[in-house]
């Protein structure tokens, strides 16, 4: 039998970030198209040792398969990825939940994130479904930009 763990993201987890990044079924990012954006092994290191990119990874048997990160400065919730033999089992949102909790915590009222304006890609529905809203606006990758208010 399978074990899912859910953990704290540590430095040395960028690698299988990049990894698990350009392997998701839709908005998947190249290594290549990481480092363009300025993301590197190196720059998502530094930003889980310093605090500035905290996340969580679900593991499967010691596999890493999923994660969320968030922006600690700004509360933009900045990736959530899974592989695509792991979707529509919940992990995508315990991982999520986790990071929204931990925002919760350091005093955040609101978290907002971009995503998708077709309603046929899967982050569509997914966020709505979880009560996040849309603002209106179009961040810079003209993704909608949607939040959710912290009760």
């Amino acid at each position: 039998m399978s074990t899912r763990t859910y953990r704290k993201a540590a430095p040395g987890d960028a690698p299988a970030c990049i990894d698990i990044r350009a392997r998701t079924r839709e908005n998947a990012f190249s290594e290549e198209q990481l480092r363009e954006l300025g993301i590197t092994v190196e720059s998502w290191s530094e930003g889980i040792r310093d605090g500035s990119l905290p996340g969580y990874f679900c593991c499967m048997d010691d596999r890493m398969i999923g994660y969320c990160f968030g922006d600690r400065d700004t509360g933009e919730i900045v990736v959530l990825a899974l592989l695509p033999e792991y979707e529509g089992k919940g992990i995508g949102r315990a991982l999520l939940q986790l990071v929204v909790d931990d925002f919760r915590a350091a005093g955040f009222s609101r978290l907002f994130l971009g995503c998708s304006t077709d309603a046929a890609v899967r982050s569509y529905g997914f966020y709505r479904h979880l009560g996040w809203v849309s603002t209106g606006e179009l961040d810079d990758a003209d993704d909608e930009i949607l939040e959710i208010r912290l009760g």
